[in-house]
This record gives structure tokens, sequence and C-alpha cells, in this order.
């Protein structure tokens, strides 16, 4: 999970690149539309950070034992991982 200050620089860099693109005009008051960024940026860190324990219990529910690390486990996380992200984005 990234600290508060990442997310507020990461939000002051998003801020930074529509307010420099050529096909977005911000009309809004900057800080709302920060506030937002921060907002959404947060949600979907949770919502990462709460797939990434999903799919930690499921590797370790195998009877195998797959060592967390292991180039295996990599593939199995990875493939986990993408499946539980396309269940989440289809919600």
């Amino acid at each position: 999970m990234l600290s508060e200050d990442k997310i507020s620089h990461l939000s002051h860099v998003i801020l930074q690149a529509v307010k420099n693109s050529p096909f977005v005009k911000v009309q809004a008051d900057e800080g709302r539309v920060l506030k937002e960024i921060k907002r959404v940026l947060a949600s979907e860190l949770a919502q990462e950070e709460d797939i990434n324990q999903k799919v930690k219990e499921k590797l370790a529910s195998y009877s195998r034992g797959i060592v967390e690390g292991s180039a295996e486990w990599d593939v199995l996380y990875r493939k986990a991982f993408e499946e539980e992200m396309r269940k989440h984005a289809k919600a």
C-alpha cells in the first residue's frame, strides 16, 4: 500500500499531466479534482491489496505447499491475480 504522501504526490502528477494535455480542460476547482484523484487512487489500491490477499490465501491453501517466491508460485500468483482482476472489472 502506498503512503498518504505518495498518493498525494501521484495525484499532483496526474493533475499536472491532465492540465498539460491539449485534449482536456479542467473546469472544476483544482482542490476538488485533487481530492477525487486521491479518492480513486486509494480505492483502486485498496481493491488491489484485497485481491493480493485473496490470491495469497488461495495459493497457501494448495495441498502441495508451493513456496512463495519460487518460479511456480510467481506464475500461479500472476494467473490468479489476473483472474481476480477480471472478475472485479466485470462487477
